[in-house]
């Protein structure tokens, strides 16, 4: 049976997620970056990775049918189903107080490296470091120059609310692994669909 959990804007959420089940992270508003982490429950030092993804699938952004690899080069999240224009960042490092300071803030600023911590922590989980994120619906052009510009989320207005569906693949040893995701500027409401596709072979 599907839960609704809302990220609360410029908060975090962490949730478990089972290896054969599936969460569906709707953009509410349809243009709010999500910054977007998975570790290995089992290991935490095993953990998405950008880098590694990027040279598993010779591209910087990934489609549908993609599977995004840890550091160990083993599948972690698999793009199942995808309604946004399929531009999802996999370059820019999440935001934290050093960015804001250099910005110019002078006070404490949410940003997405200390949600990732607060989300871990409800768990009772705390992340060995604070991997490079996966940003989906961000939009960083790379110019032919090879210089970078961040513009904003592509909307899909005609389509509704941009929705991704990420699986958690049978491939990976552990049995759970822990997602969270930051969202700094909106509310996101995040479907976990437990369950949604069964597949017919065992858990080791």
């Amino acid at each position: 049976m599907a839960s609704l959990i809302t990220i609360p804007a410029r908060q975090g959420k962490a949730i478990t997620l089972r290896r054969g089940q599936h969460i569906k992270v709707i953009n509410t508003h349809g243009q709010q970056v999500i910054d977007t982490w998975a570790f290995n429950r089992a290991d935490l030092t095993e953990c998405l990775s950008m880098e590694h993804s990027r040279a598993s699938l010779s591209r910087i952004i990934a489609r549908v049918g993609d599977s995004m690899v840890t550091n160990h080069r083993r599948p972690i999240l698999t793009i199942v189903e995808d309604t946004s224009p399929g531009i999802h960042d996999t370059l820019i490092a999440a935001c934290d107080r050093y960015r804001y300071e250099l910005l110019g803030c002078t006070t404490h600023h949410d940003n997405c490296t200390d949600n990732l911590v607060a989300g871990m922590a409800a768990l009772g989980l705390t992340p060995p470091k604070t991997p490079s994120p996966w940003n989906l619906f961000m939009n960083i052009p790379v110019q032919a120059v090879g210089g970078l510009s961040i513009r904003q989320a592509i909307e899909c207005p005609s389509r509704g609310a941009p929705l991704v569906v990420l699986g958690a693949p049978l491939v990976i040893d552990a049995d759970e692994f822990k997602p969270a995701a930051g969202a700094t500027l909106r509310d996101v409401l995040s479907e976990i669909c437990r369950q949604i596709r069964r597949t017919n072979q065992t858990t080791r």
